[in-house]
């Protein structure tokens, strides 16, 4: 039989390997070992994105890579995109994309293509994304991407800026004040930590973020009513989702116990964006049309919080096509990175408490949904 091909698409910030980090190496060996177990060959290939570009931008490289490694046989391909990627992976699939000068010749593979898989995808934007194209939002932007870095490179960001923000939280209970005070602090004593771990691929990571950033403006709710206007599912592709929300308080509740100076980082940057996400404006609703409080109930047996978020996407944002998952987790936790046995760098810290038995569950379920749309 033919490999089944799956492609990996990476959020906002997200690459294939950097500074030998891995940005889907559990979903990966994941998605591998169930296709073996059914006896099956996979190909899995991970999309290598510039981390802040438009959504065009960033589509035009998966339909790169898939016109270049699809094959001519008739294997099955599924594609799977996190965060941004998810839009990514609809841009690229839509009847109406004209991404660049590629005849049809070069996507016969479009045929072939069974399952798009979107994880933690904002298909109505974000509010953060309308933060952050504030200059205070650019601010943080830039010192989340300096954080990142260095947490790549040296494993933890330095104590000092630990130190900084939790004298921020100990002075003011508000956020704008904390804001400030975070925001100076990592940019100055992360930015230094990086000239200190001189790797050339993660600088490089870095003045790209820098450079150019046509992707968050894409994202605001403002926005992707135009992405909706031109970008149509393709009827031969099966849609799913995978959504998950933070508790509301975990991440307050969870700071009493923690230990590590970087989880106090992580946890108190994930508070912030916390809040941030949940700032809707109802004239752009995060939201399908109608709403999913039918849809929760109906999974979940409860309806959360109106602002509930993984931190970064609201959950009604979430949603596209089928359901595979719903449920507690942060942005990063679907993808592996969640603390304890079988996760990886924990970035965000949210008190949401995913963990191995959640991941193994949703991965299952993507699978599943895989196999389900070869028919």
């Amino acid at each position: 039989m033919p490999p089944a091909r799956v492609y990996l698409a990476p959020g906002m910030f997200g690459f294939a390997r950097l500074a030998a980090y891995d940005y889907f190496e559990h979903l990966s060996h994941g998605l591998a070992k169930r296709f073996r177990a059914k006896g099956r060959r996979p190909e899995i290939r991970v999309v290598e994105v510039h981390p802040t570009s438009s959504i065009r931008r960033r589509a035009a490289k998966l339909a790169q890579m898939l016109a270049h490694t699809a094959g001519t046989d008739d294997g099955p391909i599924h594609i799977l995109g996190h965060s941004t990627g998810g839009l990514d992976a609809r841009l690229v699939a839509s009847p109406s994309s004209q991404l660049s000068h590629q005849g049809s010749s070069q996507r016969g593979w479009l045929g072939r293509l069974k399952s798009i898989t979107t994880v933690n995808t904002p298909h109505y934007g974000t509010p953060l994304a309308s933060f952050f194209a504030t200059a205070k939002g650019q601010q943080l932007l830039y010192a989340m991407s300096a954080v990142t870095v260095t947490a790549l490179k040296l494993g933890a960001p330095p104590l000092a800026t630990a130190s900084a923000l939790v004298a921020a939280l100990g002075r003011t209970g508000d956020s704008v004040g904390f804001e400030v005070a975070l925001v100076d602090k990592l940019t100055d004593t992360v930015t230094r930590a990086l000239d200190e771990a001189s790797s050339r691929g993660l600088h490089d990571w870095l003045q790209q973020v820098r450079g150019d950033q046509g992707g968050v403006v894409q994202l605001m709710p403002e926005a992707m009513d135009l992405f909706h206007a031109g970008v149509g599912d393709r009827p031969t592709v099966r849609y799913h989702c995978v959504a998950s929300y933070a508790p509301p308080t975990g991440v307050l509740d969870w700071l009493h116990d923690i230990r590590s100076p970087w989880a106090v980082v992580s946890a108190a940057l994930f508070h912030l964006m916390y809040r941030v996400t949940a700032e809707q404006d109802e004239r752009y609703p995060c939201a399908p049309p109608g709403g999913i409080d039918a849809l929760l109930r109906d999974m979940l047996g409860e309806i959360p919080d109106p602002g509930a978020s993984d931190g970064v996407v609201p959950l009604s944002s979430q949603i596209w096509g089928t359901p595979l998952w719903i449920g507690k987790g942060d942005h990063l936790d679907i993808v592996g990175h969640f603390p304890g046995p079988g996760g990886h760098n924990d970035w965000l810290a949210s008190g949401a408490r995913f963990d191995i038995v959640r991941f193994e569950k949703v991965m299952d379920r993507i699978f599943d949904g895989m196999i389900a749309a070869e028919g």
